[in-house]
């Protein structure tokens, strides 16, 4: 494998960016504007299935996409400013930018408020692709010819997978490294701190084969 061969993708909530505070305050203040319960505690544990999967818990089946628009209007507002990047997530990009390859944020999340946050953050990918869940990301990751997809829920490892892709997870979201491996993942790592390293031994490895 040479260096241009290297493109890896990344999950974003839970992976890149830790999305509990602003999805907690944006759920919070969508209760408060429908008058309708929702228990944001409960709902960012689960984070990772598309907003629709969510938001059915809390309205009626012919509300959902109604919520669903009025959720993401709100999002830019409230969740992007109270949002952080997990441990590493800028140098785990840096990592793999900086060994000649290409990185590809694919997330289930709203693609422009996607983009948002990682332009907050000062994350610089090398394209974005949102609104993909689970096996739906594999197009993506195919498309732009991944061969490491790095997320923190099954439904990534599933992706991966179907993707043909080297599934690389880590223990930072609503999934623990058990269920991960169950689940197919090839590599668990605790967070993206050690992505680096990994990547480093992994690109070792491959140009020996």
């Amino acid at each position: 494998m040479t260096s241009r061969a290297l493109t890896v993708g990344f999950d974003l909530d839970m992976t890149l960016i830790d999305s509990r505070p602003g999805i907690h305050a944006c759920y919070t203040a969508l209760a408060e504007r429908t008058g309708t319960f929702i228990d944001a505690d409960l709902a960012i544990t689960r984070l990772g299935p598309p907003l629709a999967e969510e938001l059915i818990n809390w309205f009626p089946a012919d509300r959902v996409a109604e919520m669903s628009d009025l959720y993401r209007a709100m999002y830019s507002e409230i969740a992007i400013t109270a949002t952080p990047a997990m441990p590493g997530a800028r140098e785990a990009v840096a990592a793999v930018q900086g060994a000649g390859g290409k990185a590809v944020v694919v997330t289930a999340k709203y693609e422009p408020n996607a983009k948002l946050h990682l332009s907050h953050l000062g994350i610089v990918p090398d394209a974005v692709v949102g609104d993909l869940w689970a096996e739906q990301k594999a197009v993506a990751l195919r498309e732009h010819g991944a061969v490491v997809y790095v997320g923190d829920h099954v439904g990534d490892v599933r992706g991966a997978r179907t993707a043909g892709a080297l599934s690389v997870a880590v223990a930072t979201g609503p999934c623990d490294a058990e269920e991960l491996l169950a689940a197919g993942a090839d590599v668990v790592l605790g967070d993206l701190t050690e992505l680096p390293a990994w990547l480093s031994a992994y690109r070792e490895d491959a140009s020996l084969a």
